[in-house]
């Protein structure tokens, strides 16, 4: 897929933003927040999440993520082994990072409800990593691909061939 820091960057763009758009709306929605909240608030936490999840994805998680699924694809010739290892590392790592900030701003927003953080966090991740994983493998995965595919790769190898 990518094999540039630029092409990198507009496909990690891309994925999260789909990703962190679905997965704002179903944690609105899991929360009762869907008409309690104005268009900017909701807006405003989207692109806070959004901003979040990309520095996330392009510094920590994206790296390690593709660290680990190579060495456990190492010994396979089949590509789609080594994108569902990488698009599962990077949902784990990701549902991990995004579920600290989703506690947080539960907290911020209404307190601390419960006696225990550590079984908040855990409710929060395993309810995100449900939906994050096929979200990711069975929708956004395929989808961004294959807008990336389309129109970014074919773009590039377009202006290559001076068409």
């Amino acid at each position: 897929m990518p094999t540039t820091k630029k092409e990198s960057l507009q496909f990690g763009v891309m994925m999260c933003f789909g990703m962190v758009l679905l997965m704002t709306v179903y944690n609105y929605y899991l929360n009762g927040m869907i008409g309690k909240m104005t268009i900017m608030e909701g807006l405003s936490d989207f692109l806070i999440g959004f901003v979040i999840a990309l520095i996330l994805d392009m510094l920590i998680v994206g790296p390690n993520a593709k660290k680990i699924a190579l060495k456990i694809t190492a010994n396979t010739k089949k590509k789609i082994y080594t994108v569902l290892a990488i698009s599962i590392c990077m949902v784990i790592g990701m549902a991990f990072f995004m579920s600290i900030y989703g506690l947080v701003t539960t907290y911020i927003h209404n307190g601390f409800t419960s006696s225990s953080v550590v079984k908040d966090y855990v409710v929060i991740f395993s309810s995100n990593l449900i939906m994050a994983l096929p979200l990711q493998i069975i929708i956004m995965g395929p989808f961004v691909r294959f807008i990336f595919s389309r129109y970014i790769k074919s773009t590039k190898h377009s202006e290559l061939r001076g068409v």
